[in-house]
């Protein structure tokens, strides 16, 4: 896995083509971003990550019930 989005995984999130356009909207997600000097953008997976909620490696899930023995 990659350190950054795939071109096609930065469309997917943005649902925007052009550079410019996706600039756009990850601003208003609240997502970091650099743009490179080629006009591409570069967005790192673990703040992506981080900023929609994805549990992290490693991460224990819990599951909850009620104590029915409880008196």
């Amino acid at each position: 896995m990659s350190l950054t989005l795939s071109p096609d995984e930065l469309k997917e999130l943005t649902h925007k083509s052009r550079s410019s356009a996706q600039v756009r909207a990850l601003r208003s997600m609240g997502i970091e971003h650099k743009v490179r000097p080629d006009g591409s953008v570069a967005v790192l997976r673990a703040h992506v990550d981080a900023q929609m909620g994805a549990p992290k490696a490693g991460a224990k899930l819990v599951s909850w019930e009620p104590n029915w023995g409880a008196a």
